[in-house]
């Protein structure tokens, strides 16, 4: 089994993941709104890159207020043209998404950047949404949570009811796959963007159900890449953008 996280729009890379003949599974977060490094992504698309540039410096140097600020100004009586603008990037590169993963075995969650409505509507025939529910691969009970930490109140953010709800109806797994990390700060702490996003409810389902694996992304620079928690092996598998690898379990 192959696993991958934080594809943000790598599309390509992902088509020869996905055409190597094993179970693929996509930890969330295909969409590439910002990439940091560059500033490409969809906002360039709408606003510029420049005007990423900009925001990406605000965001930067701590000046949150000032960032949500210039973005305010920006989309300011064009509301509705820029949210369509964005829908129509979103699903473009959904369709993408398609195309890359057609003809393999694949299972695909999402990340805070996603739109889940519009992803599992574009996933091709045999690669399958999964999202609170246990699936069986390579004779393993796999239990997948989307869904990234809740701070911006995005599509694809979910609060830590929401993901201890989602947890409580895997019940015992062999491996757990999240898009989000356990709230263990050497595991969820970015050391480039210096946030930590992370889930209590994560952490807490691993310590009592102990499952043998966890793989999660969504932390592109972490300070550590595994940890165990009790018996269980913790490993992130992004940031797949940058790296174009996937982990392969076992």
């Amino acid at each position: 089994m192959l696993l991958v996280s934080d594809v943000h729009g790598a599309f390509d890379a992902l088509a020869k993941i996905a055409r190597m003949g094993e179970p693929v599974a996509v930890l969330g977060d295909l969409l590439n709104y910002v990439d940091y490094r560059t500033n490409d992504g969809l906002l360039a698309e709408v606003a510029g890159k420049d005007f990423v540039g900009r925001l990406v410096a605000l965001r930067a140097a701590g000046l949150r207020d000032e960032a949500r600020g210039l973005w305010s100004d920006f989309s300011a009586g064009r509301e509705d043209e820029i949210r369509q603008r964005y829908t129509d990037l979103i699903v473009a590169s959904y369709e993408e998404t398609a195309d890359a993963l057609a003809g393999s075995q694949a299972f695909v969650t999402y990340g805070n950047v996603d739109r889940p409505d519009l992803l599992a509507a574009a996933l091709p025939p045999g690669v399958r949404f999964v999202d609170a529910e246990v699936v069986e691969i390579e004779g393993l009970r796999v239990g997948f949570a989307g869904g990234g930490a809740y701070n911006l109140g995005v599509p694809g953010e979910v609060t830590e009811d929401e993901m201890a709800a989602k947890l409580d109806r895997l019940g015992p797994v062999d491996m757990l796959c999240t898009h989000v990390a356990p709230a263990i700060r050497s595991l969820s702490t970015d050391v480039i963007g210096g946030r930590a996003k992370e889930s209590a409810a994560v952490l807490d389902y691993l310590i009592r159900h102990e499952p043998r694996w966890h793989y999660f992304g969504d932390i592109h620079q972490p300070q550590a890449v595994s940890w165990r928690v009790g018996p269980t092996l913790c490993r992130n598998v992004g940031y797949f953008r940058a790296t174009g690898r996937a982990v392969r379990h076992g």
